[in-house]
């Protein structure tokens, strides 16, 4: 029997229709993948430096200085750096951006083999940071060109997941490889860390267009609710993996037993990841309050230190917590930033949580544990806090948006 035109036609849409299906699935698979991977140089960082100082200042400590160099760096460059990108192939812009992340930390691998000063490592070390922040917002916005809208917060949980993978694992990678050479744990971090260079997808509406929205609509009380709110969520987050060797301390542990904290947090970070790509729905304010609760309680337990059991339990609740909070950010980000101005967004948004590790660390080192811990605390309190009037403001003037906004090109 001879198969009619219609039936043609039909068949023809159908295979279009599942070859286009499993292209996107496998574009989405390969974004995933680079996600994970962009990762690696800022989870290794701390670990990784401080071997590298140590051979050439005789103190661990001063790799400290040049991890807050790059993310000092960062905090600079998001904005300019992403906005300079506008016009340009977004694909193109962000391999242009990795690229010269990767030179710039093998650069400071070459330096510290030649025995160059810290200033100077500290300097290459920037150049990586200063693009870092710009290359993670173009990376996030590409996401709105490969899934549904609908499927954003499963897609995110996902990312959320193997990013804690990441941050759990190349701690240890980074130890591992320092053991046997600080230059080659710094060497092949930068070119694992360059995988995005090969995994990001090319796909037709790459186009970074030219801002729609005003650069004010980024500057909105309602937008830096939610920047502050990631400041708090990523201060609190760092400070339980930065001071994890002192609460081992505290509690008469060896120091090298602090993992155990960082890896509570992380193991329920990655839960938390895997719930919401199950769930595969934005939070609502209700529960953002919840979560954001809930980490102000695990910060207080883990600040009050009344039993390791205790103090385990809230880094848990930290972790847990993290994953969902970061994807409503992320979510919310993308509802309110102006088309042609999400890359920007999400860089601010990038800029954020480092910020948020640089007042981690700077309150850890200059007052101590304590007062670390009681100020991250504080600040997660008081977004909690915030969100809560920022809520009740919402509903007496407008109904809140219960849908994404459909899908603009990057």
């Amino acid at each position: 029997m001879t198969m009619t035109a219609s039936g043609r036609t039909l068949e023809c849409r159908e295979q279009g229709a599942a070859m286009r299906e499993g292209s996107s699935r496998a574009f989405f698979i390969r974004w995933v993948c680079a996600y994970g991977a962009f990762g690696i140089p800022q989870a290794a960082a701390p670990i990784a430096f401080a071997l590298l100082a140590l051979p050439l200042t005789g103190s661990a400590e001063h790799g400290a200085v040049i991890v807050l160099s790059m993310t000092i760096a960062q905090i600079i460059g998001a904005v300019p750096v992403t906005r300079w990108g506008r016009g340009r192939g977004a694909v193109a812009y962000l391999r242009l951006l990795v690229g010269i992340r990767t030179l710039a930390l093998i650069l400071t691998a070459v330096l510290a083999a030649l025995r160059v000063p810290l200033t100077g490592l500290a300097a290459a070390a920037m150049v990586a940071g200063f693009v870092n922040g710009a290359a993670f917002g173009y990376l996030r916005a590409l996401l709105n060109s490969l899934v549904e809208p609908r499927q954003l917060p499963r897609a995110l949980g996902v990312a959320a997941t193997l990013n804690e993978v990441t941050f759990a694992a190349f701690p240890v990678v980074a130890s591992a490889l320092g053991a046997l050479s600080p230059v080659l744990a710094i060497a092949v971090l930068a070119v694992l860390g360059s995988a995005p260079l090969f995994l990001v997808p090319s796909i037709h509406n790459g186009q970074a267009p030219e801002a729609t929205g005003s650069t004010r609509a980024l500057l909105k009380p309602e937008f830096l609710v939610w920047l502050f709110c990631a400041v708090a969520g990523a201060a609190s987050v760092s400070v339980v993996e930065i001071a994890a060797v002192s609460l081992a301390v505290r509690f008469g542990l060896d120091p090298a037993a602090g993992f155990i904290f960082a890896l509570a947090l992380c193991l329920a970070s990655i839960t938390g990841g895997v719930w919401v790509s199950i769930h595969n729905r934005r939070a609502r304010n209700r529960q953002v309050l919840l979560f954001l609760a809930a980490t102000t309680l695990g910060m207080v337990l883990v600040m009050g230190g009344w039993s390791l059991a205790t103090t385990l339990a809230g880094a848990a609740l930290v972790g847990f917590c993290l994953p969902w909070l970061g994807t409503h950010f992320s979510l919310v980000l993308d509802l309110l930033a102006p088309p042609g101005k999400r890359a920007e967004a999400f860089a601010l948004l990038r800029t954020a949580t480092s910020l948020g590790t640089i007042i981690a660390s700077g309150t850890l080192a200059i007052a101590g544990m304590a007062s670390a811990f009681a100020t991250c605390a504080v600040l997660v309190g008081a977004a909690t806090v915030l969100v809560l009037v920022h809520s009740l403001s919402a509903q007496r003037t407008r109904p809140v948006p219960r849908t994404l906004v459909e899908r603009n090109p990057v």
